[in-house]
């Protein structure tokens, strides 16, 4: 058996999980049939994707019996009109009915748009017929805002999905640290924010790759706990195990009935395989029967 796993099969309780995949995989890859249970929602990653890459990307997806959800990098694009016909194109070639919204990071903005509540409310996404929008979450901050800055934001799109009826979600950067994620989430309600949250967390690889995303991320904290929890040099060559995140993240949900947090998103830095393999195996999916333990999408919000 896989060392990197290393889990008991079953486990008492188990939150659902998303798993994100590159344009070019969505389209190209040979190992995508089968290999998520039916309905599992697949993030499209947006890294300057054409808008037709990203259709064809969306379309095998849906095709393959998953839930197709691109994101929208807002900065990325260009004209009003562009965003139009993504979106259209999306909806009525893919059957597109979810995507996360997200600033860009720290891209220089290439058009109209500075932020995602600009793309937000241009009301395309209502117009063609998505139900469900995820937002970008940030535990452990960014270089691009304060938290002030970053809590208004969230407030003002739990506002948006009030007005509009669209179940809204936050979706959050990964991070190694479960109790500062935790933390983070359950905070959001005295903040006036009560939106579910899906935490970040990457896949089982090698804790040098770890760093490697995390500083191209921007993400500091996450690349100092990895070297802080890293007691020897030996240590950066072997595998990081994802359980030590999703493990006390999994126990506070059980035993928190209310809680913000309603499931995990998977960023497989080490392989799609290797992701699906461990998600499988700890009992998060059930890839023989094809069910996905988690509400169905109509019912979260």
């Amino acid at each position: 058996m896989n060392a990197v796993i290393g889990l008991k099969q079953h486990q008492s309780t188990h939150i659902a999980a998303s798993i994100e995949v590159a344009p070019k995989q969505a389209i190209e890859s040979d190992d995508l049939p089968g290999l998520f249970p039916q309905g599992t929602r697949v993030y499209i990653t947006d890294i300057g994707t054409a808008t037709g890459e990203m259709v064809a990307a969306a379309s095998r997806v849906r095709s393959l019996g998953y839930e197709p959800v691109p994101h929208f990098a807002c900065r990325r694009l260009t004209t009003r009109t562009a965003l139009t016909d993504r979106v259209e194109r999306l909806s009525r070639e893919a059957g597109v009915r979810d995507a996360l919204i997200i600033g860009g990071g720290l891209e220089r903005q290439a058009g109209e748009f500075s932020s995602s509540m600009e793309v937000l409310e241009t009301g395309l996404f209502d117009r063609f017929g998505f139900t469900d929008l995820g937002v970008a979450g940030h535990p452990e901050g960014s270089p691009e805002f304060n938290e002030e800055v970053a809590l208004h934001a969230l407030r003002l799109k739990k506002s948006f999905a009030e007005r509009t009826g669209a179940r809204m979600r936050i979706v959050t950067q990964f991070g190694f640290d479960a109790e500062r994620f935790i933390d983070w989430s359950e905070g959001l309600r005295t903040e006036g924010i009560d939106l579910p949250v899906h935490l970040g967390v990457a896949g089982p690889a090698k804790i040098t790759t770890l760093i490697k995303y995390a500083a191209l991320c921007g993400i500091g904290n996450s690349v100092t706990f990895l070297k802080k929890n890293a007691l020897a040099l030996t240590a950066l060559a072997t595998s990081h195990s994802p359980e030590t995140v999703v493990g006390p993240i999994e126990r506070h949900v059980a035993a928190t009935p209310h809680s913000a947090i309603k499931q995990i998103h998977v960023f497989p830095f080490g392989g799609l395989k290797k992701s699906a393999e461990w998600l499988e195996h700890r009992g998060s999916w059930d890839i023989k029967t094809s069910l996905y333990p988690s509400m169905p999408l109509t019912a979260e919000r």
